[in-house]
């Protein structure tokens, strides 16, 4: 029998070319709140696979972009933290578009970190025809220096268990780093204020992504578990658009939210939701310590 291979790998690429969405399919379990808005992702999160052959930690970070806030320069820095410790960076770019400047500015980042293999994946291969999936195949074995180049549809789940397989053959020798069973390292309570903020960035307008930020304030038991949190803002014109007329927004965003919290928890919630201004808090050191960045 081969030996067990256990590490970390993280997927790396542009904003919204799947990279939550593929840790949460390779997961099997919502980890990694997903969104169209970019810079969805704003901390490391641990999502662990095992299989009878290899432990698998997936390290979804925020996407590589040019920081134009304090909150930007943090979230970068996450990424470089995260890139020099890692055994496999997965360079993801979807089978649907082209290879562009970002990309290649990407791939150019990565090569600073030598002690991690690389590996490329097409994404959204669902969206792309097999022409073009082929297409993009050959213009990346052109891009970089790849251990493997693996096209896959995380939201059909096409080529998932071969990804797997690939990552854990990179893997080194090595124990189970966390018992088989567990799937991430998040708190319920850090997972809960993430599905509110993905609620709100479905719902809300393209300004407000970046300005947004939830915490949790209470869990009360009662009849039904009541949870309080605040979702941050910037301005008080954003909290009107949170609020929105009559305060419908806000009612979708909890609407949509509770039935993600109830699926985490398992158990029916009331989620109690109020919208608080912290100006200009993606440049102020004090303010971003308090909202945990």
């Amino acid at each position: 029998m081969s030996e067990f291979r256990s590490g970390f790998a993280t997927f790396v690429g542009r904003p919204n070319v799947g990279k939550s969405t593929l840790t949460n399919a390779i997961v099997g379990s919502k980890v990694a709140i997903t969104s169209s808005k970019p810079q969805t992702t704003r901390k490391a999160i641990r999502g662990i696979h095992t299989t009878e052959t290899g432990q698998l930690v997936l390290v979804d970070t925020p996407g590589i972009h040019k920081p134009r806030t304090l909150l930007g320069q943090r979230l970068n820095a996450v990424v470089d933290e995260t890139l020099g410790s890692v055994d496999v960076i997965a360079f993801c770019s979807p089978a649907n578009e082209a290879i562009g400047p970002g990309d290649r500015r990407i791939v150019e980042e990565i090569q600073k970190f030598p002690k991690a293999k690389k590996i490329a994946i097409a994404t959204k291969i669902d969206a792309a025809g097999r022409d073009q999936t082929a297409k993009h195949l050959m213009e990346l074995s052109q891009l970089g220096e790849w251990a493997e180049i693996v096209p896959v549809s995380a939201t059909t789940g096409k080529q998932i268990d071969l990804l797997v397989e690939l990552l854990i053959a990179l893997m080194p020798t090595g124990p189970m780093l966390y018992p088989s069973e567990q799937s991430t390292e998040e708190e319920h309570e850090d997972i809960i204020c993430e599905l509110v903020r993905e609620a709100a960035l479905e719902r809300l307008e393209d300004e407000l992504p970046h300005s947004l930020a939830v915490t949790l304030d209470e869990i009360v038991m009662e009849d039904k578990k009541k949870i309080f949190l605040s979702v941050w803002v910037e301005r008080d014109s954003q909290k009107g658009i949170i609020i929105g007329k009559g305060g419908s927004n806000l009612k979708d965003i909890g609407t949509k939210a509770r039935k993600s919290v109830e699926a985490l928890l398992g158990e029916p919630v009331h989620l109690a939701i109020q919208v608080k201004v912290a100006s200009n808090w993606q440049q102020d050191p004090k303010q971003l310590g308090k909202l945990g960045f």
